[in-house]
């Protein structure tokens, strides 16, 4: 399996702009620059943001696997990922999930999510501190 994005970027760092496209066109020349990344001063996207939905969705999947494994049926799971930078670069990730999943015990979900945390195809590729929080609802 492969999978594919392209970037086409014209002009310079701080005037420039670019365009994202993924290979399902959910993102179709999406907006990237120097102010959607820095700033926030346009709408669009930056590889921050999209390296925290990719970190986000591949956790959340690998925990409804998890308890899929274990016979668990969850109702929803819906988590937040937040990537932590400095002047240096991308410093970590926290990722918190909220969960709704019948038959199970916070400590049980909580460790679920724990090996999820190290699990998920993301998290083993990124050469940096992953936290992560539990919160089961019923």
């Amino acid at each position: 399996m492969k999978r594919t994005a392209k970037a086409h970027w014209s002009g310079s760092i701080k005037e420039g702009k670019g365009e994202l496209t993924t290979q399902s066109e959910i993102l179709n020349h999406t907006n990237y620059s120097f102010k959607t990344r820095f700033t926030g001063e346009e709408k669009g996207t930056n590889p921050e943001e999209l390296l925290a939905a990719a970190h986000a969705g591949c956790f959340t999947m690998a925990v409804s696997f998890a308890l899929t494994g274990k016979g668990l049926d969850p109702t929803s799971l819906d988590t937040e990922a937040t990537v932590s930078m400095d002047g240096a670069g991308i410093t970590g990730v926290h990722l918190s999930i909220t969960g709704n999943v019948p038959g199970i015990s916070a400590e049980e979900f909580e460790a679920v999510t724990k090996e999820a945390e190290k699990n998920c195809l993301i998290s083993k590729v990124l050469a940096l501190p992953i936290s992560s929080e539990a919160h089961l609802v019923s």
